[in-house]
């Protein structure tokens, strides 16, 4: 890897433009994803997020401007691209057939690495999956597939994971439990590009976040920035009421995380 590559942003977007016949769905979109951040890419359903992810994963080639991903650019490094990122859709990417520990050991042979087993047996903890290895993935809940199909999506170390809507079709604690995982990528140094439609999802997670409207970016900043978008709001006293994240968490506790991770189908 070259210098400008390990100092420059992990993603850089100028100008990305893309039709379906007469349907413009990207019409122009700019921005950065410095290293080891999460930056969240907000819209609503038909914005243009998935086209997004889709060109900087080398799935789909732009009509217009120029996208590089780990210093390489989507278009003439494709290659180079693929081999620096990991990429999770919307809907967990497993087989069914096979136990967690065999999906994560498939895809490690796939990439060649060297003692598989290790290495499944390593994600399985972190991901909290141990319980559930020799399971086949067909009884698994919707939140432990995600957590399943994150942990593949990390074999081979990528420096740059895109997520795309990663919690759509879960339940609140799967929601809140796939959050730790992401905050978790971006502590050990892995650069995330989330795209989501839920606005809490943004706020809890990123560092960044961009606005995706009719196919162009209308407003990219920090949490703290965009709120000085507007006027501050008049103080007066309230009691702090508990929000339902909180009830939910006091009612189910730590009792429903296990029963996620061991016996959830």
């Amino acid at each position: 890897m070259t210098a400008n590559q390990v100092q420059g942003p992990a993603i850089h977007v100028q100008g990305l433009e893309k039709s379906y016949k007469t349907l413009k769905v990207l019409r122009g979109v700019d921005f950065e994803v410095a290293r080891g951040s999460i930056f969240a890419l907000l819209g609503a359903n038909g914005a243009g997020k998935t086209t997004v992810v889709k060109i900087l994963s080398t799935l789909l080639k732009a009509d217009a401007g120029t996208a590089s991903v780990n210093g390489f650019d989507v278009g003439t490094q494709a290659a180079d691209v693929r081999q620096s990122i990991s990429l999770t859709g919307q809907f967990a990417a497993v087989d069914e057939i096979l136990s967690g520990r065999e999906n994560l050991v498939l895809v490690a042979q796939l990439r060649h690495l060297e003692d598989p087993g290790t290495i499944a047996d390593d994600l399985l903890d972190r991901f909290s999956l141990t319980d559930a290895a020799a399971r086949k993935v067909s009884t698994y809940s919707g939140g432990m597939r995600r957590r399943l199909d994150i942990a593949m999506s990390l074999i081979g170390t990528p420096q740059v994971i895109f997520l795309d809507e990663p919690t759509t079709g879960l339940d609140p604690q799967a929601r809140i439990e796939v959050w730790q995982i992401v905050k978790e990528l971006a502590e050990h140094g892995t650069t995330v590009l989330l795209t989501t439609q839920y606005l809490d999802e943004a706020e809890q997670l990123a560092d960044r976040i961009a606005i995706l409207h009719e196919g162009r970016i209308i407003v990219n900043g920090s949490l703290t920035e965009l709120k000085q978008l507007l006027p501050p709001a008049k103080v007066e006293y309230v009691e702090k009421q508990p929000t339902l994240e909180d009830v939910f968490l006091a009612i189910v506790g730590d009792a429903g995380h296990d029963h996620g991770v061991g016996t959830d189908r």
